[in-house]
């Protein structure tokens, strides 16, 4: 079983799929932000690969911060629960959800 971050913050979503995670990471120089919802994920700022086993949050990333949207997410206008969660209080939250 893979626990890398990435694929652990896809299980929190398929846990709790009325949410959606935006996650600003920073991967080498660079930084990206990933939509996950209901167990995927999606770059919004590089192409992601049609392979799901090709992750879109490589382990060597850096999680800067992750925030809740309530489900569906509109670009728009989202409808933050949380904003600015740091890698800390995510992997509590994570714990909450057995993760």
């Amino acid at each position: 079983m893979n626990n890398s971050i990435g694929k652990r913050l896809e299980q929190y979503t398929t846990k709790r799929p009325q949410e959606v995670l935006l996650v600003t990471v920073q991967i080498g120089d660079e930084q990206d932000k990933v939509a996950i919802f209901k167990g995927f994920s999606s770059s919004l700022m590089r192409p992601t690969a049609f392979d799901p086993d090709v992750e879109v949050i490589p382990d060597a990333a850096i999680i800067l911060s992750v925030d809740r949207i309530k489900s569906p997410y509109n670009p728009e206008s989202p409808d933050y629960i949380q904003t600015a969660i740091s890698a800390e209080a995510m992997e509590v939250l994570l714990s909450e959800v057995g993760v």
